[in-house]
């Protein structure tokens, strides 16, 4: 076999292979024993017919077809690992000559990771938001954490602000009512926003045992989206009693004695917070300055399976979570059909570069991912997408999914590297050191960048 590779543009290739027709062979003894299996001729037992009979019977043109069709992913592999490629998805693959007993001449079009130069990235410098924790901020947890230990009294009047009522409701369109639109006691708190538009304003003012009637839009069901008359009846009023932000709430509420330690450990969790946030913002920023000092050309093809993948999920999986369709989700977020295609290919574009980019940074810094770093990321993988550690790492190994886990983990250790370089501020001038959680994070901001990315191999079959 002999092979050339001819470069299209940065990110495609064609290769030009010549197969000599005696390497064929293998090829062509599969081809009539597969035939042999499959046809019966009178005269001959099932799969000792003879090659001359089924070329006279079926045609040699269709042994020289399931040859070929067996013989190219072998002739079409070897000559990407002769050329030394790494090729993005399937091939084009076009037989240009097919002469029976001479010779097989084919081409096949593939996409291929571009040649990317990283340059000095030591010199980069970002700014990030300093941490500062407030009284407020501490006054605003204690206030959130008083909030769930409150009680409920019933009470003898109209529902007001902050009460708690148990609502009947009954929803209407054009005049029938939804077979998903009726609720008994349902517990809502007045002003907390978790319930229909328009529902506070119904119910405050009205007493147990008294109803009202407003119009909202419905937020899920059968008829969501779609503009409901909803009749709300009142079945109870509760006032809701907030315990007194003493030492005795203080021991109710936590594992400290004295609200002043309770305080005190708000203040550090705050702070936690903020350190965390300051990191990952840290590692985007980073991110950013070493993106714009790489050229990185991106493959047409990948690119458009990128969109077609991020469009796919946000529709099928995420909307259809919510009960939303793609139209009404872009009415909500107040953006036109073209403004989410112009988002959605800029996001594809920044998170193929950013693949591409940090792989070759870990082939530079030659980051090897351990069984205890894979271990650690498919735990935190396996309780962000709700499943037990078990269930998660079966999913992934029946997927034959865990070289993406690898590349994850390294792609975060790359960026870890990159970050560890640079110069990264405060907005108060103080220089950030980032600690060694940074690498985590960094893993878990790149784990979803690039699912199309992922399918790439050079042991994709073509297909003529």
């Amino acid at each position: 076999m002999k092979s050339a590779v001819e470069t299209l543009n940065p990110t495609r290739v064609r290769l030009s292979i010549e197969v000599p027709f005696e390497e064929l062979k293998d090829s062509l003894d599969a081809a009539y024993k597969k035939i042999n299996q499959q046809v019966t001729v009178k005269g001959f037992r099932k799969g000792k017919i003879p090659a001359r009979v089924i070329d006279q019977r079926f045609g040699r043109g269709a042994v020289l077809e399931e040859a070929v069709n067996d013989a190219l992913p072998k002739f079409y592999t070897d000559a990407v690992n002769e050329a030394e490629l790494n090729v993005l998805g399937q091939p084009e693959v076009d037989i240009t000559e097919l002469k029976d007993g001479e010779t097989l001449n084919f081409t096949a079009e593939v996409d291929v990771r571009p040649t990317i130069e990283i340059p000095d990235y030591s010199g980069i410098e970002v700014e990030v938001d300093a941490i500062e924790v407030t009284e407020e901020d501490i006054d605003k947890s204690v206030e959130q954490l008083r909030e769930r230990f409150a009680a409920t009294s019933p009470v003898e009047r109209a529902a007001e602000d902050g009460d708690v009522v148990t609502l009947d409701l009954e929803a209407k369109v054009d005049g029938e009512v939804l077979e998903d639109g009726v609720a008994s006691g349902v517990s809502y708190t007045i002003g907390s926003g978790e319930l229909l538009d328009g529902v506070d304003d119904a119910v405050k003012g009205v007493e147990a045992g008294g109803e009202a009637t407003f119009t909202s839009e419905l937020k899920g069901g059968t008829a969501a989206g779609k503009e409901a008359e909803v009749t709300v009846k009142v079945t109870q009023v509760a006032a809701r009693e907030l315990p007194a932000l003493d030492d005795e709430f203080a021991q109710l509420a936590s594992e400290f004695d004295t609200l002043e330690e309770l305080r005190a450990d708000s203040r550090k969790r705050l702070e936690n917070m903020k350190q965390y946030d300051q990191a990952t913002q840290a590692q985007e920023r980073v991110l950013e300055k070493l993106l714009e000092l790489v050229e990185v050309p991106v493959p047409e093809k990948l690119l458009e399976e990128e969109i077609n993948t991020r469009k796919h999920n946000l529709e099928h999986h995420q909307l259809g979570q919510m009960g939303l369709d793609l139209e009404k989700y872009l009415e909500i977020q107040g953006k036109t059909a073209e403004e989410f295609d112009t988002e959605t290919k800029e996001a594809a574009v920044k998170g193929i570069k950013t693949q591409f980019v940090l792989d070759e940074l870990v082939n530079k810094e030659k980051l090897n991912v351990n069984q205890e770093e894979l271990t650690e990321h498919l735990m935190r993988r396996a309780a962000s997408s709700g499943m037990s550690p078990d269930q998660f790492a079966q999913a992934v190994v029946e997927g034959n999914q865990v070289p993406m886990l690898v590349g994850e983990v390294a792609r975060g250790k790359a960026l870890a590297v990159v970050v560890e370089a640079a110069t990264v501020k405060d907005t108060n001038g103080e220089i950030i050191d980032l600690d060694d959680e940074e690498e985590d994070e960094t893993t878990e901001a790149t784990s979803e960048e690039t699912p199309a990315a992922e399918a790439e191999s050079s042991e994709e079959k073509p297909e003529a």
